[in-house]
């Protein structure tokens, strides 16, 4: 199944410049050019607007290519459908995970995949929720392990593998009222207003967790006075442990217990969903179903 034409209008589409289309191929962007002219004259219409600023689909290129992707992606599953049925146990895997917590996981998983199939290539990726939702769409990434609410989803599939609540973080000598911590349980439930003076360090605004903190904090019914925002919540962590902030961080990083930050519950127990994501109507390898059930056993241990 010859797909390399497909695969040089899509990388035109993706880079947004012949140019750079060109050198990710390794090809020459005379030659690439005249496979797209070839190409626009078989179908009798341009399929790209060129300017110099950037290469984009007209209306008749954007349904090429959505067709495109379309038969990549059933000529993978044909592969990969092929290659189960043949029990190959070589291949390649490619699998997504967020910053900070995902290469937890992946170091975990590895190891005991590597022993399961020996000769696959696994190339993990570190891309934000976003990143990785976009990858999947496009048919560039097999699999990717993200944490979001149900609203946040794409129309690409998901398995839900656990709900993780979402804590208070604050610095350990922080004074709390006494009727907070009398109780036996290992993390003391407090409301969030408690604090609604407090400035707060906050993960930025276009990362999936912002939307969940932003109703917590809505539901508190105050507005916080924000510190600065950040992409790490490594780095919430280290302005915590600074006694510079508090924060909202997700039970990954309550479980780690760091050091100088205690933690509290909040009373409506706010959660939201780490998931697996892979293309629609796709097909699961049993490489990759394998590698998703090593991935949920991590998981299930971070409860």
């Amino acid at each position: 199944m010859d797909t390399k034409l497909i695969e040089y209008i899509i990388k035109i589409a993706d880079e947004g410049s012949i140019t750079k289309a060109a050198e990710k191929l390794f090809i020459t962007q005379s030659a690439l050019s005249q496979q797209l002219q070839k190409l626009e004259k078989e179908v009798g219409t341009p399929l790209f607007v060129r300017n110099k600023a950037a290469w984009a689909p007209t209306p008749e290129g954007q349904v090429y290519l959505e067709n495109a992707r379309e038969m990549l992606r059933i000529k993978q599953k044909t592969y990969t459908i092929i290659a189960d049925m043949v029990n190959k146990h070589n291949g390649y895997l490619s699998v997504g995970m967020t910053p900070g917590r995902g290469y937890d996981m992946f170091s975990y998983v590895y190891p005991i995949f590597h022993n399961m199939y020996p000769e696959f290539t696994v190339e993990p990726r570190e891309l934000s929720v976003k990143q990785q939702q976009e990858a999947v769409h496009k048919g560039e990434l097999d699999i990717g392990f993200i944490t979001l609410t149900d609203s946040q989803k794409t129309n690409d599939e998901y398995i839900d593998l656990y709900k993780e609540e979402i804590y208070i973080a604050i610095p350990e000598e922080y004074p709390i009222s006494p009727e907070y911590l009398k109780t036996d349980d290992k993390y003391p439930t407090m409301p969030l207003s408690a604090l609604q003076y407090e400035p707060f360090v906050m993960m930025y605004k276009e990362s999936t967790i912002r939307k969940t903190v932003d109703q917590i904090f809505r539901d508190a019914g105050f507005t916080p006075t924000v510190l600065f925002e950040t992409s790490s919540n490594i780095t919430i962590l280290s302005m915590i442990r600074a006694k510079l902030a508090c924060g909202l961080l997700p039970y990954h990083y309550v479980k780690q217990k760091p050091e100088g930050i205690r933690f509290l519950r909040l009373p409506f127990r706010p959660t939201w969903k780490v998931c697996v994501t892979y293309p629609r109507n796709a097909y699961l390898s049993k490489a990759a179903k394998d590698f998703i059930k090593l991935a949920n056993s991590y998981w299930q241990d971070e409860k």
